[in-house]
């Protein structure tokens, strides 16, 4: 049985605190076993981090952006495994995850080309005789928890600029998929020595959450925090990374509204994607549908039968699946729940709404569609992450909006209309960071800025391109005296 070990200053070591099962989801099988670290591990990490920092601020831009370049090297090579891991540890299809592998490797081909073209300034003085320089510096250590829907992808959206911008990493991956992580750490490894890069740049310290995650960004030599994950977790980053730089990217509950003038072919496509893509687990997936009266029944229809004719659950190895199992009992559990208090609330279940049977875990659930769902239902105020579309029925644009704005998520929304203007108008008005206009809530692209509205639960700062970089740096100011006269 493959082991994973920690990955702290150049090296790997078994873990402080041991050894966990890496355990799949889609057949129930333990395929591995991984290293905890301990709390002197994290020490040691960290410590790695911090001293490696100077050398690797002092490198040049061209020099951490030909590092990246080895690290997407590193990836090309293992691209086969790492979607084979990645399939086997979280738990989506084959094609999925080969996707998530092809997005990673782009996340360091755009950190390496947006380090080097970070620019300062030379801002006027008040006195003649004085000039300014304004150049953004690196902050330091970088403390990284990430989630277990997306495992390489929304730690790397993270790391990689924190680290093309000079800063040094100690990566928490989400224990559920860390002998996936596993897999990149040592890509990245490979990369750091090949480069002739220090070693501790780059620390891989998987273990729980409330013991190790928040051991790292609480330490007092952590100077800034990346997480991605829910609502809960990241308030609790909040308060325990305080007077740290934070980057929090945290659940969505986004609306997909359909109005009456709405291509409902388009939309009912964009409904599957919004709904069943990762199996519902991710923070942009259409978490409520919300349609206009005068075409609500027939949106559901197409829908359900979209949902039948095209989704197929199964073994996410297998050829002819396009969605596999959920990754965890817990958010199984929320499922079940979410559909029960819908239906008790006088819901009606057109297609799924269970867990499917027959299969070799209990976490493969159902596509669902669920008409007739109002307001105040579980289902409609919380994130599901589940493959569930819940159909909310509504009597104008406005009524739309005002739903979007109630609820305290404001990460995604999607409006479709045949009227440019309105479709304007809706995203001018919704309060999300993010809004597509006749596309699924799922459509983003990697180099644009993402993350939650202020004042919403969502989090704080933005993923995506160059943006990490201005929250893991700062502007330093350095005036000098005026040159003299020539002589």
């Amino acid at each position: 049985m493959q082991e994973y070990l920690l990955y702290i200053d150049g090296g790997w070591r078994p873990g402080g605190a041991g050894q966990a099962a890496a355990v799949s989801p889609s057949s129930g099988e333990t395929f591995a076993r991984v290293a905890v670290a301990s709390l002197a591990d994290v020490d040691d990490a960290v410590g790695a981090a911090a001293a490696a920092w100077p050398s690797w601020a002092g490198a040049s831009a061209f020099e951490r952006a030909g590092w990246c370049e080895r690290v997407i090297a590193e990836i090309q090579q293992r691209r086969e495994a790492l979607a084979r891991a990645l399939t086997l540890d979280q738990g989506k299809p084959l094609a999925e995850a080969f996707d998530e592998v092809d997005e990673l490797a782009e996340y360091f081909r755009m950190a390496g080309e947006d380090g080097k073209r970070r620019a300062g300034a030379i801002p006027e003085s008040v006195s003649a005789g004085r000039r300014i320089l304004v150049r953004r510096v690196p902050l330091g250590v970088i403390g990284v928890v990430s989630p277990w829907n997306w495992p390489y992808t929304m730690g790397a959206e993270i790391f990689a600029p924190a680290l093309a911008a000079g800063n040094t990493v100690v990566w928490v991956p989400a224990p559920s998929t860390t002998a996936c992580c596993a897999i990149l750490a040592e890509a990245v490894a490979e990369a750091t020595a090949a480069a002739g890069a220090p070693g501790g740049i780059f620390n891989f310290v998987p273990g729980p959450g409330p013991v190790v995650g928040d051991a790292v960004v609480s330490h007092p030599s952590v100077a800034g925090v990346g997480f991605v994950g829910s609502v809960e977790t990241g308030n609790r980053v909040a308060v325990r990374a305080a007077g740290k730089a934070q980057l929090l990217e945290l659940g969505g509950n986004g609306p997909m509204v359909i109005l009456e003038d709405a291509d409902l072919e388009l939309a009912a496509a964009a409904a599957l994607e919004a709904a069943y893509m990762c199996a519902g687990q991710s923070c942009t997936a259409g978490e409520r549908f919300l349609v206009h009266a005068a075409v609500r029944a027939e949106f559901t229809d197409r829908v359900v039968a979209a949902t039948k004719a095209h989704v197929r659950l199964g073994d996410p190895f297998g050829a002819e699946t396009t969605m596999g199992p959920l990754n965890n009992e817990a958010v199984a559990a929320k499922f079940d729940r979410h559909v029960a208090d819908a239906v008790a609330g006088g819901a009606r279940v057109c297609c799924g709404g269970r867990r499917a049977a027959g299969f070799p875990t209990a976490l493969y659930a159902e596509p669902t569609v669920l008409d007739g769902v109002v307001p105040g239902m579980a289902i409609e105020r919380e994130e599901t992450f589940g493959p569930v579309v819940p159909v909310v029925e509504v009597r104008s644009a406005a009524e739309a909006l005002e739903l979007t704005n109630a609820s305290p998520f404001g990460l995604t929304a999607a409006v479709f209309t045949e009227d440019l203007g309105r479709g304007l108008a809706f995203a001018e008005r919704a309060r999300a960071g993010w809004v597509n206009i006749n596309s699924s809530t799922n459509l983003w692209e990697s180099h644009l800025p993402f993350g939650g509205r202020a004042g919403s639960v969502s989090g704080i700062g933005r993923v995506g391109g160059s943006y990490p970089m201005d929250r893991f740096s700062e502007p330093k100011t350095v005036t000098y005296p005026a040159p003299a006269d020539l002589a």
